[in-house]
């Protein structure tokens, strides 16, 4: 059995919206049988902290097309993706490149 996992997970980019507007949030994921991965993770997510219109937030069994995710300042992409497997203390960041976007001065 798996020791339950610390992780921050973070929402910009207006994605923080469908999260009562909170953008960071520490997470205690309890220990279970397999590794926590993304994918378990966002059910995890869509279960415990998705306010409302998840459909905005996550397609299928991934995150939505225009959704950026960082694992630990990293882009997933060279991670794994949805296999990455969490640490404790791994920090996930979600950023919706869809809408709300800040420009610079």
């Amino acid at each position: 059995m798996a020791a339950p996992l610390s992780v921050e997970v973070e929402f910009g980019g207006g994605a923080e919206l469908l999260f009562d507007g909170v953008k960071k949030h520490q997470v205690t994921l309890p220990g279970q049988e397999e590794p926590w991965d993304i994918r378990n993770l966002l059910v995890w997510i869509k279960k415990n902290l998705l306010k409302e219109r998840p459909e905005l937030f996550i397609q299928g069994d991934s995150v939505r097309p225009g959704i950026l995710v960082l694992i630990n300042d990293a882009d997933w992409e060279l991670l794994g993706e949805l296999d990455y497997q969490l640490q404790d203390q791994d920090s996930v960041l979600f950023i919706s490149t869809l809408h709300g976007h800040q420009m610079g001065s």
